[in-house]
């Protein structure tokens, strides 16, 4: 009667989790710890054991990622306020040429979202898409359209954004490993999205009115080439200054699995490289490239209130992801991760598939792509690991998952469609909705033909 009483917790668990965060005042983060006590206490543990198991849980999750997550925000809030965004964005614009502005836009989005919430990276970017559609002619839905889900698929698979690093510490996984294989899973499903959005284009054809007050939609499609070079709407820092803080933490990161993980590098050289591309370090690294290279024409004042805002920021994702790490060492303490691992290994369910229909479910019902993901991740990180399974798959299951039809309840459909200029609802599901939806399902079929040759 153990296990089936241990099922039952867990359901019990998760219902009153949804039930909680949907339909009460209860942050996500106290609904996480109440369903990890009743998850404890129906499941069977002993009473004593419960509070020492969240703190374990939350402790040791945080303790893996917290630096990075702190790291990481800082770093966002002086691209933003420096305007390295916007520099990225015209850089690529003047890299890929004409015809190509959705391409540049992608890959701009792509970027950017490392460092930056996907929500904010929007906000900051999107003059620049709604300046290329005007002089154009091109309909805002395909220049865009690839900005805002290059945003989210590199926001929901590459750390340092929290979300994929609570993740990551939850399932224990080499966060150098994850950045690296989350950067390559995630370039399928932006280029399959951009080329969604391109199609959508000519289907809801919208641009900028003339007098920039509001948007009109031209009875043909009218698009031009347009020779004139996007100008700043501010100074800006060079390229070179607004990719180097990104791109330093990567190469040091890319440097350390591959001469010292995969080729075994030995002696000074390999301390050195080891050292310096462990993940905290090297975005340690990145952010005072970002603090001394971006930030130089910054007052002291404001760089520190700007690194405090992002600080702000990040504390409710770092308690939801230590609420997801307490929940899952709950599952791992009171035995149910080995139960259900055993339950599923009898059935002809790729083990894998679970946390990814887990994210999915959670994100459809309350709409935060952040909550999904460390949810799945707490429930299903000690089954995955009971099973022997590969738990750096496991990981990007539930990232990938939580990428699901993106509708009312995520505030990221909202900033998108409003600030596109969608007004009517059926728009706005084929212009987001979908479009997230097409990234969800490329990263599935990615996952499954992973899982066949990473055991």
């Amino acid at each position: 009667m153990e296990g089936p009483r241990m099922l039952i917790a867990l359901l019990i668990g998760i219902v009153i989790l949804v039930l909680l965060i949907l339909k009460t005042k209860v942050h996500a983060f106290l609904g996480l710890i109440i369903a990890s006590v009743i998850i404890g206490l129906i499941g069977g543990m002993n009473p004593t054991q419960i509070p020492t198991s969240i703190i374990n849980g939350f402790g040791g999750t945080l303790g893996s990622i917290g630096i990075i997550i702190g790291f990481g925000v800082m770093m966002g809030q002086i691209f933003d306020k420096t305007g390295a965004a916007e520099r990225m964005a015209l850089t690529f614009i003047k890299l890929f040429g004409k015809k190509h502005e959705h391409w540049a836009m992608a890959l701009t989005g792509f970027i950017v979202s490392i460092p930056i919430f996907c929500d904010s990276g929007f906000v900051v970017v999107s003059p620049i898409a709604k300046a290329i559609s005007k002089k154009t002619r091109r309909s805002i839905v395909a220049i865009a359209g690839p900005l805002a889900v290059g945003l989210v698929i590199t926001h929901s698979l590459v750390p340092p954004t929290p979300g994929p690093l609570g993740v990551a510490g939850t399932f224990g996984v080499d966060v150098g490993q994850f950045i690296l294989l989350g950067i390559v899973i995630a370039l399928p499903m932006a280029i399959v999205s951009t080329l969604y959005c391109q199609w959508l284009g000519k289907k809801i054809y919208q641009i900028p009115a003339d007098n920039d007050e509001g948007w009109e939609r031209p009875a043909k499609i009218e698009e031009v080439v347009n020779d004139d070079v996007l100008t700043p709407s501010r100074e800006l820092p060079s390229a070179f200054e607004s990719f180097l803080p990104l791109l330093v933490p990567i190469i040091l990161i890319l440097l350390n699995n591959l001469l010292v993980g995969a080729l075994k590098l030995t002696g000074v050289a390999a301390t050195i490289i080891t050292f310096l591309g462990t993940p905290i370090i090297a975005v340690g690294i990145g952010l005072l490239l970002a603090i001394f290279v971006l930030g130089r024409n910054l007052d002291r004042a404001t760089a520190l209130a700007e690194m405090e805002l992002g600080i702000k920021s990040a504390g409710i994702i770092i308690l939801v992801t230590g609420g997801g790490g307490a929940l899952g060492q709950i599952l791992k303490d009171s035995g149910t991760g080995d139960y259900v691992a055993n339950l599923l290994a009898g059935t002809a369910i790729p083990i894998i598939v679970l946390p990814f229909i887990i994210a999915t479910i959670v994100r459809f019902v309350q709409g935060s792509g952040t909550v999904a993901m460390v949810t799945a991740a707490g429930i299903c990180a000690p089954i995955i690991q009971a099973a022997g399974a590969n738990m750096l798959l496991g990981a990007f299951a539930c990232c990938i998952g939580s990428l699901f039809f993106s509708y009312f309840n995520d505030s990221y459909y909202w900033v998108v469609n409003n600030l596109m200029g969608m007004k009517d609802t059926k728009d706005q599901i084929r212009n987001w909705s979908v479009t997230s939806t097409i990234a969800w399902g490329v990263g599935f079929v990615e996952l499954l033909i992973l899982s066949i040759f990473m055991h």
